[in-house]
């Protein structure tokens, strides 16, 4: 019988409750001892394993921030062999999954992010500022290949941005207003959907017959 790796669990479930605390109440509306009252463990635990709640803090950003930034990285390299259109839809797709099944996560870091701060900064200067690289790489690709209609590609970022936030962060507001929810496949699938008919209308014409051809080959 495998042994149960007690610290590893111990630690995740510390950090599956700070996520749903954080969630919740917000950082500054969850201190230490709620974390340790969730997750049925002694305060002095938190510290052992986070150095704190502001260790916390920055392990939810690392487990937010580094496969989201790897989904890009990932369709960047890819542009060597794949068109740069493609690449985006790829690219959104894995992205959507991820903060579907991570959406308290997604929620909270995406607020959190909103509001300056030290922290926030830090974030800004290291995982936001590749996500622009990566982004970019995505579209200016696409212009070179003649693939993509010439367009200010800062403009396209920034929609691009708003459109893979908007359900998470709002999902309050899609839920009581919409009655959607984006923690289901169902939402993600038919959001997917439009995503991918907008990146289609950024095609130039002969971009768009060249996927015609491949999509029936």
């Amino acid at each position: 019988m495998k042994k149960l790796d007690t610290s590893k669990s111990t630690k995740e479930c510390i950090f599956n409750s700070a996520v749903y605390l954080f969630y919740d109440h917000g950082f500054d509306g969850t201190s230490v001892r709620d974390i340790a009252k969730r997750a049925g463990v002694n305060p002095a635990t938190i510290s052992y394993y986070f150095k704190g709640k502001q260790g916390v803090l920055e392990a939810c950003f690392t487990h937010f921030f580094e496969p989201y930034l790897r989904f890009l990285q990932e369709e960047v390299e890819a542009l060597n062999y794949v068109s740069a259109d493609l690449c985006l839809k790829r690219a959104v797709y894995k992205i959507l999954k991820f903060q579907s099944e991570n959406h308290q996560l997604s929620r909270f870091i995406w607020r959190e992010v909103s509001i300056d701060s030290q922290v926030v900064r830090e974030i800004i200067s290291s995982y936001l500022m590749k996500e622009r690289h990566y982004m970019k790489r995505l579209f200016e690709q696409g212009m070179k290949d003649h693939a993509l209609k010439k367009q200010p590609v800062s403009f396209l970022v920034i929609q691009l941005k708003s459109m893979l936030t908007m359900p998470f962060l709002h999902s309050q507001q899609l839920r009581e207003v919409w009655q959607m929810f984006p923690q289901e496949y169902y939402f993600i699938d038919q959001y997917y959907k439009n995503i991918d008919q907008w990146i289609d209308l950024l095609l130039v014409s002969e971009a768009k017959e060249v996927m015609k051809k491949e999509l029936i080959i």
